[in-house]
């Protein structure tokens, strides 16, 4: 019996010692870095006080499973009260971030949907770097039944931390949807959907499971872009003049006279103008002001531009009018030379 129960014990030993070792769980993936830069806007106009960035952070439950979330309070205001100074500083302050730490994968700015696209187009002009600037906002605010923010905030998230995002520029995401800045474009004033990129259909979506990219932009942008915000002080004053039937051409004339150095002219159709337009835009190239003209329309390009009467008229190919006149500050900003103005206005 002690000779039996001896073997037994030596056979379970051995028979441990032959059973393979429990694989050990993989470690945990880090997830991305994405940095939050709130300027203010609905997505944080709480009744009796706006939300800050890390209640915003706050507001997303599930955002730790999908980013290393963490940011800073540029502004907290309406983004109608945002200034062109505002805009030099918060691009700069986004160059120097994304510099300054090599390991985010991108970066998220919240807001006001009201002047949205014009912000997040400099951005996408003015941001010298592959990893998206993803600029989102809300409809409603957060004191509202149906906020939408906090779903709108952690798309703006995971759009930033996805790889496929980089080199695809300023990104607009709202409503599940990814949009182009230099196309995106609120076109109602109080449905979820507004914002759209028209004729040229929206980059991708962020739906449950991932991030899916359609298309990709093909003018040039951030990385790619010529345009050193270091070395912006000031952007030039420059005005958009909507065309009407019987526009008299004297708002023009007071444009120029008040110190602007370009104009923008949103035409009817493919750039047309009306009532003594003509004669205000002739003023305008004779004093040296460069005129650039856009559609009204909401889609299309407008074709043509050359020389005026001591001065050139330039065309804004396919940019909305506003959209011009962000590209056109820019461009003024570093050069008067007209054909180096129309190269710009075709490449962005």
């Amino acid at each position: 019996m002690p000779g039996q129960l001896a073997a037994s014990r030596a056979a379970a030993q051995a028979t441990a010692t032959q059973q393979p070792a429990q694989p050990q769980a993989a470690p945990e993936t880090p997830r991305p870095g994405v940095y939050l830069f709130a300027t203010g806007g609905t997505i944080s106009n709480r009744r009796g006080g706006r939300l800050s960035v890390d209640e915003l952070i706050q507001s997303i439950p599930n955002l730790p499973r999908y980013v290393r979330a963490e940011g800073e309070q540029f502004s907290n205001t309406s983004s109608g009260a945002m200034t062109l100074k505002n805009w030099v500083d918060l691009a700069r302050r986004i160059n120097e971030r994304l510099k300054d730490d090599q390991d985010l994968a991108g970066v998220v700015v919240t807001s006001g949907t009201d002047t949205l696209e014009e912000l997040a187009y400099f951005l996408h002009l003015t941001v010298r770097d592959e990893r998206p600037v993803v600029v989102v906002g809300a409809m409603r605010n957060p004191s509202t039944l149906g906020y939408e923010g906090a779903a709108n905030l952690e798309d703006a998230f995971r759009v930033a931390a996805e790889p496929a995002s980089r080199g695809m520029g300023a990104l607009v995401v709202l409503n599940d949807e990814i949009n182009s800045a230099r196309e995106a474009t609120k076109t109602d004033s109080l449905r979820l959907d507004t914002f759209t990129s028209r004729r040229s259909g929206i980059l991708g979506v962020a739906d449950n499971d991932r991030v899916v990219y359609v298309r990709k932009p093909v003018k040039r942008h951030t990385a790619q872009s010529e345009f050193d915000i270091g070395a912006i002080d000031e952007l030039p004053r420059v005005d958009v003049i909507l065309t009407y039937q019987g526009a008299p051409g004297d708002l023009i004339r007071a444009a120029v006279d008040a110190g602007a150095k370009g104009i923008v002219i949103a035409g009817a159709g493919a750039g047309a103008t009306s009532g003594t337009q003509s004669d205000g835009m002739r003023y305008a190239t004779e004093k040296n002001v460069f005129v650039v003209t856009t559609t009204r329309a909401g889609s299309g390009r407008v074709p043509g531009g050359g020389r005026g009467r001591g001065g050139y008229r330039l065309n804004g190919d396919d940019l909305q009018p506003i959209k011009a006149r962000v590209l056109l500050m820019l461009a003024l900003a570093t050069t008067s030379d007209p054909a180096e103005l129309q190269r710009i206005l075709r490449e962005y």
